[in-house]
């Protein structure tokens, strides 16, 4: 059914990629593209506008870029996953658009399929935050939310917040501790509270930058 469809908006400012974007998730049983922007302040007024699940957002264009468009809708409160279009060069980007409340990210010469699980994996709650990137935020020296706090997380917080790091929804949480899902959502968001962060992205790289990962 339509209503099911995960609704996806492509921000980038080739129209070649969008086109080839385009092209293949129309094609998902489950993928809806609802529209297109050709930079970042397009993006935000269309991701206003469109209010889809998740926004495939290029970090490189003319005027307002990615992260900078990312921080927008986040200001805006706009409720859409964000996952971000990069390259293997363009790695530093990433940290900053993390930071920024996307929900991971993909490389430019994605395969098509992993795109589309990408896709699904963020809109399902999921955080995609991988090596080579957990690698990066350990090396960054730059203070990061809820950095240099000393906040009184249970040990069942603790367990909650290394298996969100490690991509899981709260369903998947909610199985692997034998709670109920409701119980997980009050523990994510008692660590978020205390932490000071604003979502699950920047929770995920708080728990990396602490060690509390597999």
């Amino acid at each position: 059914m339509a209503e099911d469809r995960i609704r996806v908006l492509l921000v980038d400012d080739h129209q070649v990629v969008r086109r080839g974007l385009r092209t293949f998730l129309e094609v998902q049983d489950d993928i809806e593209v609802v529209g297109e922007a050709g930079d970042g302040a397009e993006g935000v007024a269309r991701a206003e506008e469109l209010k889809p699940h998740v926004v495939l957002m290029d970090v490189k264009m003319p005027g307002m870029d990615g992260i900078e468009a990312l921080r927008k809708l986040r200001e805006l409160e706009n409720p859409a996953k964000v996952l971000i279009v990069t390259s293997f060069t363009e790695q530093r980007t990433v940290v900053p658009a993390l930071r920024a409340g996307a929900s991971g990210y993909v490389y430019k010469d994605v395969d098509p399929e992993a795109l589309a699980g990408a896709i699904r994996s963020v809109h399902a709650g999921h955080v995609l935050l991988q090596q080579e990137v957990a690698g990066a935020l350990l090396s960054d020296d730059a203070p990061g939310p809820g950095t240099g706090r000393g906040p009184s997380l249970t040990e069942r917080e603790r367990e909650v917040l290394g298996l969100i790091a490690d991509g899981r929804s709260n369903r998947e949480i909610a199985r692997a501790l034998v709670l109920s899902e409701k119980t997980v959502k009050t523990h994510v968001s008692n660590i978020l509270m205390k932490l000071d962060l604003a979502d699950r992205t920047q929770a995920a790289l708080w728990a990396v930058r602490h060690g509390l990962t597999g």
